[in-house]
C-alpha cells in the first residue's frame, strides 16, 4: 500500500502539469520564434557598436593627447614668460615712478623758492604762478600751500584763501594721524606747530571778514596747541577787545 502512494502523487502531478500547459498552449503557440531572435540580434548588434564607439573614443582622446601635448607645453612656456615679463614691467615701472616722483619734488622745492624770492621781491602774480607749479608737482607740499593761501589773504581773496588753508588743515590731520600711528613723535610735534599756524591763519581771515566768533574759535584751537605763543596771545586780546569782552 505504501508503494501505491508515491505513485498516485507522481500520476497527480503529471495531470496538473498537463492541464497547465494545456491552458498556455495558445500563448506558446502565438510566441515569434525569430522576433526573439531578431531582439538578441539588436542587443548584440547595439552592444558591438557601442564598444566600437568607446574604442575609438579613447583612441583619437589618446591621439589628440598626444598631438595637443607639445602645442600645450608651448603655450604654457609662453604664458609663463609673458608673466614674468609683466612683473618685471611693473617692478621697473614702480622704480621709474619713485625716481620721477622724488625728482619732481625736488623740482617742487626749488619752484617753491623761487616763489618766496617773488613774494619778496613784491612780485605777488608771478610768485602765485609759482606756488601753483610747485603744487603741481608736489600735491602734498604743505609749504606751497601755506604760501599761496597767503598770497590770496593778502590780495584779499579770502574765500580762496580759506579753502587752501582748510585743505592744508586736512594734509596736516591725515599725516598727523599716520605719524601717531607710527609713534614718531618730533614729527608729531612739528604737525602740531604748522596746524596751529593755520588755526591762526583761519583766524585772521574770519577776523578779516568780521566774523569776529569764528576767529574767536580758531584762535582758541591754536592756543590750545601753544598756549604761550605770544603772537597768538596778542590776537585773542585784540579778538576780546572787539568784543568787548573783559
Amino acid at each position: 500500500m505504501f508503494n501505491i502512494i508515491p505513485l498516485i502523487l507522481i500520476l497527480l502531478s503529471l495531470m496538473i502539469m498537463i492541464i497547465i500547459v494545456a491552458r498556455k498552449f495558445s500563448v506558446l503557440a502565438n510566441l515569434d520564434i525569430g522576433a526573439i531572435q531578431a531582439e538578441r540580434e539588436a542587443k548584440t548588434k547595439e552592444r558591438i557598436v557601442g564598444t566600437r564607439i568607446k574604442r575609438n573614443i579613447v583612441k583619437y582622446y589618446y591621439r589628440s593627447v598626444r598631438i595637443l601635448r607639445p602645442a600645450g607645453q608651448a603655450i604654457s612656456d609662453f604664458l609663463k614668460l609673458l608673466y614674468a615679463k609683466v612683473v618685471e614691467f611693473k617692478d621697473n615701472y614702480n622704480k621709474n615712478e619713485e625716481i620721477i616722483g622724488q625728482d619732481a619734488i625736488v623740482n617742487a622745492g626749488k619752484i617753491l623758492s623761487d616763489a618766496e624770492d617773488l613774494v619778496a621781491q613784491g612780485d605777488i602774480e608771478s610768485a602765485e604762478n609759482k606756488y601753483i607749479e610747485a603744487i603741481g608737482l608736489d600735491s602734498k607740499n604743505i609749504k606751497a600751500f601755506r604760501g599761496l593761501g597767503g598770497l590770496y589773504f593778502e590780495k584779499k581773496n579770502y574765500s580762496e584763501a580759506r579753502e587752501t588753508l582748510e585743505h592744508v588743515l586736512r594734509l596736516l590731520e591725515k599725516d598727523l594721524d599716520e605719524i601717531t600711528s607710527e609713534e614718531n613723535n618730533d614729527s608729531n610735534e612739528d604737525d602740531n606747530v604748522q596746524i596751529a599756524g593755520i588755526y591762526f591763519n583761519l583766524s585772521q581771515i574770519s577776523g578779516a571778514t568780521k566774523n569776529f566768533k569764528e576767529a574767536w574759535e580758531y584762535i582758541n584751537k591754536a592756543l590750545k596747541i601753544e598756549p604761550n605763543n605770544p603772537r597768538y596771545l596778542d590776537t585773542k586780546v585784540e579778538i576780546s577787545i572787539i568784543n568787548k569782552d573783559k
